[in-house]
């Protein structure tokens, strides 16, 4: 059964949004330490002050409520509502200075994502979907553009890095179908699905933390998103992979091209 996202929750998501995006403004092409885990990714000052303040409102807010986040881990994850949190998505991006990361909420109700902001502190841009409303950009409607066919589609990706081994295959043929390319564009580029200026993005080497935000965001705006297999993203799938796209048909033909390219490569 699926479950309209309260107002209450969307308030407390715009609050926490806010909070993180005062953190981020403050450490924006400013000098900010650089580590990196063992996995070899970025982490700054700012993805965890950002993160532990993000948290801290949560705890302070809704004790019972369990949190997943990229920088501080899992804390009751199999709570029946759970807040899915990446401070920075795209930090590289904000390490350069350049304005496409933003901040991922997402709250799942029994795994279910019902709810999903994506910020962009620095441009002032703020996407939310939930269960049960339409999308919006900065309170205004947000809607995906109609694109009936691969060949005349605006395709983007974080990094071609991210496709490797029996990955590599199956983007390769849905690049070569498409019409236009770009990479660098980090989450940014799910917004701007919503919005109708792309028209698809693929991605790999995701957590949930990476996607899970996004899938209220662009089912809301009249979009589809799944992972490589056309099944649905949740807490429970384990997906690593995700296809989202503004118009169904483009999705369709995105996948069908995804699954031949890796049975070829068996």
């Amino acid at each position: 059964m699926t479950v309209t996202c309260p107002q209450s929750f969307v308030e407390a998501a715009h609050r926490l949004a806010d909070a993180a995006g005062a953190i981020l403004r403050r450490h924006f092409r400013a000098p900010v330490a650089v580590k990196y885990k063992p996995d070899a990714t970025v982490v700054t000052a700012a993805d965890r002050a950002a993160e532990a303040e993000i948290r801290r409102l949560i705890a302070e807010a809704y004790p019972a409520h369990g949190v997943i986040g990229e920088e501080y881990g899992r804390d009751r994850p199999d709570a029946e509502h759970v807040w899915v949190v990446d401070p920075i998505d795209g930090t590289e991006a904000f390490v350069a200075g350049l304005p496409v990361f933003g901040t991922l909420i997402a709250l799942a109700h029994h795994g279910r994502p019902i709810l999903g902001v994506l910020d962009q502190p620095v441009s002032g841009e703020r996407w939310l979907g939930a269960v049960g409303r339409a999308t919006t950009l900065n309170d205004a409607p947000a809607r995906t553009r109609p694109c009936p066919a691969l060949a005349g589609a605006l395709l983007c990706a974080t990094t071609p890095h991210m496709f490797e081994g029996p990955d590599a295959a199956p983007f390769e043929r849905v690049r070569r179908a498409v019409r236009i390319v770009r990479y660098g564009t980090d989450c940014y580029a799910y917004g701007l699905v919503a919005s109708g200026t792309v028209d698809l993005v693929i991605e790999a080497d995701m957590a949930a933390y990476d996607f899970l935000a996004h899938v209220p965001i662009i089912e809301g705006a009249g979009g589809v998103i799944t992972d490589w297999e056309g099944r649905a993203l949740d807490l429970a799938g384990g997906a690593t992979r995700v296809v989202a796209a503004g118009d169904p048909a483009v999705h369709a033909q995105a996948l069908a091209l995804l699954a031949e390219a890796g049975a070829a490569g068996k």
